[in-house]
């Protein structure tokens, strides 16, 4: 029997009881739990690639960025020759935001785990923007917020060489509502790493109200932290969930294997 227990008051359920993964009973369930509650995990499932890219495929089309459905997230250039890039995720961030069309989900699966950190957080910015005094809201709905790769880089990279600004403004930016306000009505706020500039508004000012509005957010209630054992699975909405690693050690061999499922709505 399916079982679900929640993992914070504001987000998160754990789903036990699983027995048959591609069942179309918990593949609704976990749907549903995952539009609601954020962050999904399942324990000890122990998937293979191959399991791994069927669940994914129940939950949605699954994406191929590089030609690779599966992408492995580690620190090790030799498992990842992107380690470096990656550095950025130990900052509050959301995937895809200089793409017209979020992912909509990330699932991780644990391969091998830290001994010390390594974790991963994650904070609700639906939770948070709901908890705003309601003056609040009504501003910050007019405003608009332009992102980019290059400002999650510069936190790992604050003093960047010009080759590095150069391959990080190859990459094209994106404007988006602070709030997104989606199509069931549903609220959020598209905030983190990547948030570079609120459009209008002096850099200064923008920082400021853009640092504030993480500091918000990635509150203890709106948070919850998950410390990966080998086999945990864990899927997260991507549109409305800040996440970040915590710092581990990058000789600890930590990788996760990650699909991403193609979004349906495209950022406000």
């Amino acid at each position: 029997m399916i079982e679900t227990r929640a993992l914070s008051p504001a987000l998160g359920v754990e789903v036990t009881g699983v027995t048959d993964l591609l069942h179309p009973q918990v593949v609704s369930r976990c749907l549903e739990a995952l539009k609601w509650r954020g962050v999904l995990l399942i324990r000890g499932l122990n998937l293979d690639d191959e399991a791994q890219l069927a669940f994914s495929r129940e939950l949605g089309t699954v994406l191929a960025p590089g030609g690779k459905e599966i992408f492995k997230v580690s620190l090790d250039p030799s498992v990842n020759p992107s380690a470096d890039y990656l550095r950025a995720t130990f900052h509050w961030h959301i995937d895809d935001t200089t793409s017209d069309v979020p992912a909509k989900a990330t699932m991780l699966t644990a391969r091998h785990v830290a001994m010390v950190g390594g974790g991963t957080e994650f904070a609700s910015t639906y939770a948070a923007f709901e908890a705003l005094p309601a003056e609040d809201q009504k501003r910050y709905e007019q405003l608009r917020v332009v992102h980019s790769f290059e400002a999650a880089q510069r936190l790992t990279h604050p003093d960047p060489t010009e080759q590095q600004i150069q391959a990080w403004r190859s990459l094209p930016t994106h404007e988006t509502s602070l709030v997104w306000q989606r199509h069931d009505g549903r609220r959020s706020m598209v905030i983190g790493a990547t948030a570079d500039h609120i459009v209008g508004v002096s850099p200064e000012e923008s920082r400021t109200l853009l640092d504030e509005l993480r500091d918000w957010s990635t509150q203890e209630r709106f948070r919850y932290t998950h410390e990966w054992a080998v086999g945990d699975v864990v899927i997260w909405d991507n549109t409305g969930m800040l996440h970040r690693a915590l710092p581990y050690d990058p000789a600890s061999k930590r990788t996760m294997h990650r699909t991403t499922i193609a979004g349906e709505e495209a950022w406000a």
